[in-house]
Formats: C-alpha cells, structure tokens, sequence
C-alpha cells in the first residue's frame, strides 16, 4: 500500500503526516510508526500524526509519538497539523479541532507560516525540590540551571525521566535559563527519548511555571528560544489560574512523498 505522506516541523519539531478522512490507512500500528519516524530507515520524525474526520469539528489530530505509541497533547504538532489543514483546504484562517485532550482552537496567518494555539487551561503547578510540575496537555518537569548551553541534556534528562518518581508514566524534562525577557530552554521528550529541537506543551509549561515563580499576574507574554528558533507564549493569570493560553510559531511544508507499506 502506497502512503502519501508530508513533512511538516515547528522550530525544528518535525512530523510526519498523513490526510486520513478517508480512513484508508489502520494506523494502529506501533512498530510501522515507529519505522517511518525513525531517521535512518524510515522518513524520520519526532512524531507522527493522521488528520482525521470528525462530526462537530473542522478535523480530528491523532497523534503518535516517535517509538510509535499513542501520545498525550503535542503543541508544535498542533500548530503543524494546523497549516496541513489549511495546505488541504479544510480549513482557511481560523479552526476548532480536536486533539487527545479535547477541543483547540487554533489562527493561521493568511500565508499559512504562523499559527497560534490555545492550550488547555491550568490550574495547579506542583513541586519537586526546585523544579515545577504541571501539565499542559502532556505532563512537564521544568527546571532552572546554569549554563543550560553546556548540559547534557540528554543524560541529565533521561535520568530524572526514568527516575524512581517518573519512570512508570514518564514526563518531559525541560531545563531552562533566563534570556532577555524571556528563557532559554532545552527539552528531553518521553516517547522520542532524546532531546528535541522544540516542545510547544514544554514551552508552554515553562512559560506558566516562571510566571508562579514570579509573581506575574495579568496578561502575559513570554518569549521562548529553542534550539529551533523562536516561539511565544501569552495567557491571562489571576493568581491561581492560568487561561486563554496560546502557543505561537511557525509552522511549515518541508517535503512530501509517498511510503510504500
């Protein structure tokens, strides 16, 4: 069977995915998943995702992560799938669709590069030690250090990961560092296993955790670099909830092709 699938990234998150509102492709299929994803017998991604029909909304955003197993909320896959949509014409400016933590709404930029995101709201950010944990559509650990250009992340990350406390569910490991008047951060991703080049629900976590520590309260909006470019973050905080929350990027079209399976 002949695949036709693209190739989409969001700061350098890369994904693989495929227009399946006809269903023809049974993608419950780890160990197939997890051979495209891979980068050097398959397309190579950090996940892979089926745009699907679905009554009541514009689509419906199935996601796999890159070991091939179902995954919680992915940020910059949303935003991906989002200009998918409007590349097919489902969509043109604006979108309601639904993901594995319920409805988003989502704004394309007429050129169809930049899309902003509404997350789910928040409401409660735990501690462990230093670092925060919330959960932003996937579960985060996000923590502060120095020198963050240097770490090994991959290590360090990987270790707090499978950690005693962790290890059963998995979390995400986002390590941070002030920048101008926002954060450097780096990201290890449960499901891909390694770092990635971006993480929106990371960012995203970061963004809301730092603006607890701070005592920020409003509207605010937080500047992210990552390894892949740049992203923004704004929501409104009262002091014990965080809402109208919005992941912004880019989103685009890198390649598409056909997978013979």
């Amino acid at each position: 069977m002949n695949i036709k699938f693209y190739k989409y990234q969001g700061a350098g998150n890369d994904f693989v995915l495929v227009d399946n509102r006809k269903n023809v492709v049974d993608h419950q299929n780890p160990a197939l998943i997890a051979q495209i994803c891979n980068r050097r017998f398959g397309v190579g991604g950090d996940g892979m995702m089926f745009l699907q029909d679905k009554q009541g909304y514009d689509f419906e955003m199935v996601y796999y992560n890159a070991d091939g197993q179902p995954s919680s909320m992915c940020g910059n896959g949303g935003r991906c799938i989002v200009a998918f949509a409007k590349y097919l014409g489902v969509i043109e400016t604006e979108t309601e669709f639904l993901a594995v933590d319920g409805p988003h709404y989502a704004k394309i930029s007429a050129e169809g590069d930049w899309v902003s995101l509404q997350m789910i709201d928040v409401d409660t950010i735990n501690s462990d030690g230093e670092a925060y944990v919330l959960n932003t559509g996937s579960p985060h650990y996000v923590l502060q250090v120095d020198d963050l250009k240097s770490k090994d992340v991959y290590h360090d990350g990987r270790a707090i990961r499978n950690n005693a406390t962790y290890s059963e569910k998995g979390i995400n490991i986002n390590f941070i560092e002030p920048l101008n008047d926002g954060y450097f951060v780096r990201t290890f991703e449960r499901g891909v296993e390694d770092e990635t080049f971006a993480c929106g629900t990371g960012v995203t976590a970061v963004a809301l955790a730092m603006a607890q520590h701070h005592n920020q309260t409003g509207h605010v909006t937080t500047p992210i670099k990552v390894l892949g470019g740049d992203l923004n973050i704004r929501f409104d905080y009262d002091g014990k909830r965080f809402t109208n929350i919005f992941l912004e990027g880019p989103a685009k079209l890198v390649f598409e092709g056909c997978l013979d399976v």
